[in-house]
Formats: structure tokens, sequence, C-alpha cells
């Protein structure tokens, strides 16, 4: 068998001992590859994010196979258990609610598990939020940043927000409906109500939705009205700056750490001040 037929048959039926993160639909069930199907069907069972979801998509297919929770509350359980079961030989799919297993969720771990025991890992592509609302934003994909959900610590999250507002790449993130107007008044703090963004809701169902504009008008929109579904972001990369100009937030943010450090507000203008050749007074007003 030369090196293509082998590439063209692996896959089509489940392989012993292997591990298979299998992507399913994020929306329309009917985005899924027949390649995915067959091997939901043939492993030896499949370990899924929420089994009610599941169960959905293998009713629609007239698949039966035993299905086990793997999600964030039970991974540190489950994970060795699954190890065992893959060195006994066992076939195991891995799929999530929606779109691409590690993507967000404790898939990851799992790999990074079975990697280190020397167990095989396949991929079965598929549907993917973020590279769906990517490739239909229209801004630049060559190279992007993915996020996923923002840190709820304040410290970390307002790390990766400093990092959004001075990117030049185009970033893409998720939030969920209820905690979406707070992340927008974020985004227009550090990147400024002028920064181009585009929301897409419930990707490939029927009611899809995209909305795009900036900041300042995202927030007009949507200040009452109720956002339902799963949701995507994309934001347009900074456009280039010069030498001379600096990032306020950035600035306020290092006199801050040397306030929290023990300076006086007025050392800590003037040692800024003397660092980045810049007015104190201008430096202490930003407190």
């Amino acid at each position: 068998m030369n090196n293509d037929s082998l590439l063209s048959h692996r896959g089509e039926e489940p392989e012993n001992g292997i591990l298979y993160m299998v992507g399913t639909p994020i929306g329309n069930l009917n985005d899924i590859s027949q390649r995915a199907l067959n091997i939901l069907k043939n492993v030896s069972l499949v370990a899924c994010e929420d089994t009610r979801q599941t169960k959905k998509l293998m009713s629609r297919y007239q698949i039966k196979n035993h299905l086990i929770s793997f999600n964030k509350d039970n991974s540190f359980k489950k994970i060795p258990k699954i190890i065992d079961y893959l060195k006994s030989g066992k076939s195991i799919a891995i799929v999530s609610d929606a779109g691409l297993p590690s993507i967000c969720d404790p898939g990851e771990d799992l790999v990074t598990s079975a990697k280190f025991s020397g167990l095989n890992v396949i991929c079965i592509p598929g549907p993917c939020a973020a590279l769906t609302a990517l490739v239909s934003s229209g801004m630049a994909s060559s190279r992007f940043t993915f996020e996923g959900f923002l840190p709820k610590k304040a410290k970390e999250r307002q790390k990766i927000l400093l990092e959004i507002s001075k990117s030049e790449r185009t970033v893409v993130l998720y939030e969920s409906p209820h905690r979406i107007k707070k992340l927008l008044k974020e985004l227009k703090e550090y990147c400024g109500g002028e920064r181009e963004i585009q929301i897409f809701r419930e990707l490939t169902k029927k009611y899809e939705e995209h909305i795009g504009t900036n900041l300042d008008r995202m927030l007009d929109l949507i200040v009452d009205k109720e956002i339902i579904g799963e949701i995507s972001i994309v934001i347009k990369g900074m456009e280039k700056k010069n030498d001379f100009e600096f990032s306020k937030i950035e600035l306020k943010q290092e006199l801050n750490e040397l306030i929290d450090a023990g300076l006086s507000l007025s050392a800590a203008s003037k040692y800024l001040a003397k660092k980045k050749n810049l007015n104190k007074g201008m430096i202490y007003n930003l407190f």
C-alpha cells in the first residue's frame, strides 16, 4: 500500500488503543462528516461533554453506542480511567457539545495525558465557531489570535484586555449572552470606541445573526436588546502606530503597579515621566 492509499484509508475504521477527537456540528446537524459518523458508530465508547446533547446527534443519524460524560467538572477523575481504557486496547471518541473538542474544554488535558502515555491521538476535523466567525468577518485572517473565554479574575482579565488593545492581529473571543454587555464595555475602555468589531450569534442555525460595527455603535445597538445563543466575537487588529505614541492604559497600569509596590503617586509619576520622557503632570492625572 503506498503512502497516498494509507493516508486516505486511515481513520475510516477505528483502530485499537486510539483516542479520536471528533468535530461535531456547532448548530446545523447536517455539518458532520461521514468519517466522523463512522467513528462515532464503531469506537468502543464515546466520551461527551453532555450526554444529552450528544444523544440528539446520535439519534439523528441512528447511531447507538455507549456514552459517558467527560467535562470540566469530572475530567480530573475521568482522565486516568480513559487512559487505562485506551491502554487495554479500546478505542474512544471524544466530542464536545459543539465544534472541535479541546477548544475551551478539558479535552486538551486528556490529549496531553494520552501523548505522555505513548498513545496515539487522531483528530477527525469538523466545524469550529471561532474559524467560522473569522472567515465570515472579512477581517484579516492569515494571522489571528484566539483567546476563547476571557478569565474571570480581574488581573488576568486586564492583562489580556491590554494585549488585545495593542494587538495588530485580528482577535477572536467567545462570550456567554449574559456577560456580553460587560465585555463590550471593557473592550471599549481598552480599545476605544472606534475599534471595529463583529458579533456572530447562533452560527449555522436558523436564526444566525451577524452584527458588524464599531464598539461605540455596538453598545448602543445592544443596550436594550436581549442577547441569546452562542456568541463569537471578532475584533479588528489595532492600526500600526508610530514609535512616539503610547498607550495611556498601559501607562496607567504601570503607575498603579508602582503605587501598589509602595511608591507615592508623586514619586511614581516622577519615575515614569523620566522613564518615558513625558510630562509628570500628565501621568499624575491618570490616577
